[in-house]
């Protein structure tokens, strides 16, 4: 870093006047500057603007398809009351419907457990377990501690895991007693196993010891499928199981889970979920509003007030932008085109003379009681060109908006280039007048000393000639 000292000789403020001259030289480096300042501001819209189109993009794409719009509800009803046991959720293909159906039995995993033991009585430990498939596969434990043969049996991937549970004492020895406890990992009917104290060839031979043939063995549990039966107590009764408590197989798109068994019939019901649509409709009407929002915002003119008490007017950030324009134009299209001859005001739609998107939920529920089909695909319509519309503009790759941003960074990397260039040759521009008015001291230092001789010498001659 370096040091000047202000003028010595000359009495001048050249750090002072350096400054103002440098402030000078820069100005069209700062009009650089202003410039990057502007672009900035200009992408951060334009990348919020595109944000905002690309999820409306997303959501009118999902909206579009079958599924959007195939919105239906489940209820489950017992004595013309909610169920506390069973609930049903629609999801996509689900046909509107009645049905009654029994909960028989609820879906429950094995559970065996040995009999009370100090440690396990073969050695080497060795146990086949035997699947409801009839696959075997063989568990040999490190010791015949009962630790290690419950930690053998979760390692070895069998579907069972091993609990060591407190059995109290020995009466005859007072040692510790433990059952090990073996639970199916998951529920149904093909989650049931065997097991055996032996070697799969042992089983073959049938010299291995089932485990629940020994002293205090017991199964707990059985492994079942839950099961329902449909029209319970008529001659078309039929049953219908899953190995979980859940049934995704009794009606088309319609899943129902129970948590208890009752002889008692339920009612399931299946409707078409029109508010569900309705609110469907009216997120796509206020994500458009939010877009078109923040378009007015960024392209409204501001006035204000300079300090000499003129009127100063300032543009908007998009103020004269045509990509965005053309972006506004395109989404408003889509959404008040009509849709086979059909306005969109049909069914609740409609535009206002400042540009917003209304939705009015009583004239499209009226609508859809009405035509169903005609509305939702209307409604499907309308978000296939919004999501077409939005994705021209924000594709990520040539959408006008994306394309626009990447010219305007562009633009700033290149003014960035050219700042830099200033700092250099600013720089180089300060270094050459500190040497310049450092000279200038030196010269005048030097006129200085020779006014000082001259005046000495005139001043001697002066004494010589009286």
């Amino acid at each position: 870093m370096g040091m000047a000292v202000d003028g010595l000789i000359s009495g001048l403020n050249t750090t002072q006047l350096i400054d103002q001259l440098m402030q000078a030289e820069a100005v069209p480096q700062t009009l650089l500057k202003n410039k990057v300042t502007d672009s900035t501001t200009f992408i951060t819209a334009m990348q919020t603007l595109n944000t905002k189109i690309a999820s409306l993009a997303t959501a009118a794409t999902a909206l579009a398809k079958p599924a959007g719009t195939d919105l239906h509800t489940a209820s489950v009803s017992s004595g013309g009351v909610a169920s506390t046991s069973v609930t049903a959720t629609a999801g996509a293909g689900a046909v509107d419907g009645t049905i009654d159906f029994t909960v028989d039995r609820l879906a429950q995993s094995q559970v065996t457990v040995t009999g009370p033991l100090t440690q396990w009585p073969d050695q080497p430990p060795t146990l086949t377990f035997v699947a409801a498939d009839g696959t075997t596969k063989q568990v040999t434990a490190a010791s015949s501690s009962l630790a290690d043969v419950a930690a053998a049996i979760n390692k070895a991937g069998v579907g069972v895991s091993a609990t060591q549970v407190a059995a109290g004492l020995d009466p005859a020895t007072g040692a510790k007693l433990y059952r090990l406890q073996l639970s199916s990992a998951q529920t149904g009917a093909a989650g049931a196993f065997t097991v055996y104290r032996g070697t799969p060839a042992d089983v073959t031979a049938g010299t291995a010891t089932n485990l629940l043939n020994d002293p205090g063995a017991a199964q707990v549990r059985q492994a079942q499928d839950a099961q329902v039966t449909l029209w319970a107590g008529s001659s078309a009764a039929q049953s219908v199981t899953s190995a979980t408590n859940t049934f995704d197989s009794v009606l088309p798109g319609v899943s129902i889970t129970v948590s208890a068994a009752s002889a008692t019939p339920v009612t399931l019901t299946v409707g078409r979920d029109d508010t569900s649509i309705s609110n469907a409709a009216n997120s796509l009407v206020t994500s458009l509003n939010d877009i078109f929002t923040f378009i007015s915002q960024k392209q409204a003119v501001t006035t204000g007030t300079d300090a000499a008490g003129g009127t100063t007017v300032t543009a908007g950030t998009f103020t004269g932008e045509s990509s965005v324009r053309d972006a506004n134009q395109k989404l408003t299209d889509a959404v008040i085109a009509p849709i086979n001859g059909v306005s969109p005001s049909t069914y609740g739609i409609s535009i206002t003379s400042d540009g917003q998107v209304t939705f009015d939920k009583t004239v499209f529920a009226a609508a859809i009681a009405k035509n169903p089909d005609a509305v939702k695909s209307a409604l499907a319509t309308i978000s296939q060109r919004v999501a077409d519309a939005a994705n021209a503009v924000s594709d990520k790759y040539d959408g006008t908006i994306t394309q626009k941003i990447q010219g305007e960074q562009s633009t700033v990397k290149s003014l960035n280039a050219q700042i830099a260039d200033w700092d250099t040759r600013l720089a180089d521009r300060k270094s050459t007048l500190q040497k310049t008015y450092a000279n200038l001291e030196v010269q005048l230092q030097q006129l200085q000393s020779q006014s000082s001789w001259l005046t000495g010498q005139l001043a001697s001659l002066s004494s010589s000639g009286k």
